[in-house]
């Protein structure tokens, strides 16, 4: 499975992406940030927001866009298209060539997934 190549910064992973990818990652990239205040940085060599330590990452991969969010097991009620797995409650929704993004649906899980790092701390600090 080839990923996308490392970039410096959250517009160059964007540019380094063609075709159904770049528009794909465009779309939940744009949707992320209008929903609302996170910090966009590039960690473990994709998209990573964090509030209150990391929320969500986008990651485009040769065949596929996964959308995760590191207490997506919570979430699975806002959107039963997310798959648990991984560790941190991890859970992603898988995007395909022709698969199109709700901003709507992107909003509220934004503002579910902000609110609980916000009420239950950074999901990566293993002495909770």
């Amino acid at each position: 499975m080839r990923k996308t190549p490392a970039a410096e910064t959250p517009d160059a992973y964007l540019a380094a992406l063609d075709g159904w990818r770049r528009e794909l990652v465009s779309a939940l990239r744009a949707s992320v940030l209008a929903a609302g205040r996170l910090e966009e940085r590039i960690k473990w060599g994709h998209l990573v927001y964090v509030s209150n330590g990391p929320v969500l990452l986008i990651r485009a991969e040769e065949a596929r866009v996964l959308f995760g969010f590191w207490r997506g097991k919570r979430l699975t009620g806002v959107d039963p298209a997310l798959k648990p797995s991984g560790k941190y409650e991890l859970a992603t929704r898988t995007f395909l060539e022709g698969d199109g993004v709700s901003p709507e649906l992107v909003a509220r899980l934004v503002a579910e997934a902000v609110a609980l790092n916000r009420d239950l701390g950074d999901p990566t600090d293993l002495k909770r």
